[in-house]
């Protein structure tokens, strides 16, 4: 067996969805500091917002992981946040902050919710 395989997971930090949703959060933070100014209370707030509330879901489902209905409705969620930000990279991408590589690099990383509808099933 190899470490993958016999690692006990302790908390929601320990999935590998939850890791993948905080790396592109950190991600999106760091390259939404170089847009500009008049974008820090709409698209920066936005997007820095629905990226942060995938990983606030996903901790919120994993607490609520004995109740059944709680937990599929925190993780839809987390899609939905998810769907949200791929939205706000979308303008991102349409306004010339990010490259059109950048935006298929994040957006790709986005994709959370292939993870998320694995959890639910």
């Amino acid at each position: 067996m190899s470490d993958m395989e016999t690692k006990q997971i302790k908390s929601a930090k320990d999935l590998r969805v939850y890791k993948k949703a905080y790396a592109l959060d950190m991600e999106v933070f760091h390259i939404s500091k170089q847009w500009p100014s008049e974008e820090r209370f709409s698209l920066t707030d936005q997007i820095r917002r629905s990226s942060r509330s995938v990983c606030s879901n996903l901790r919120e489902s994993w607490a609520k992981r004995r109740y059944g209905a709680h937990f599929i409705s925190k993780l839809t969620d987390a899609d939905g946040e998810n769907s949200e930000t791929d939205t706000w990279l979308d303008f991102a991408k349409d306004c010339k902050y990010i490259s059109i590589e950048g935006h298929g690099r994040l957006t790709t990383e986005c994709n959370v919710r292939k993870w998320v509808r694995c959890s639910v099933r």
